[in-house]
């Protein structure tokens, strides 16, 4: 098995949305700023090819350090920060999936938006 941690979770997550589901739902939040709905934990350990249950501490420690909410029965989604971490990582490994997924201007605009908020840091 190989080795999992935050950053394949996150790398899985993006493979998902944009190359198999080829969709990517974005919640705008208000003063909250910017979401992004994750894939199913059973989904993403499917797609790692590992047990459900070896995924799940991964999600509670990204949950614990501030990059994901999980809501009962509406799903996972990043907060903030890990919306900087989904979207550079989209730009940095998968920009021509992403704007294929979400057009250039919108990707453009996410990635706008996700560079100003860390700038105001």
């Amino acid at each position: 098995m190989a080795s999992l941690g935050r950053n394949e979770i996150f790398d899985a997550a993006v493979r998902v949305m944009l190359m198999q589901d080829r969709c990517v739902t974005v919640h705008f939040r208000g003063e909250e700023g910017v979401s992004i709905q994750f894939p199913t934990t059973r989904r993403l350990a499917e797609h790692l090819k590992v047990p459900h249950y070896y995924v799940l501490p991964y999600f509670a420690e990204m949950e614990e350090n501030g990059l994901i909410r999980r809501v009962e029965r509406v799903g996972i989604s990043t907060t903030p920060a890990g919306t900087a971490v989904l979207v550079s990582l989209m730009a940095s490994r998968y920009t021509a999936e992403a704007e294929r997924v979400l057009g250039s201007r919108i990707f453009s605009e996410l990635l706008s938006t996700v560079r100003s908020k860390d700038m105001n840091r």
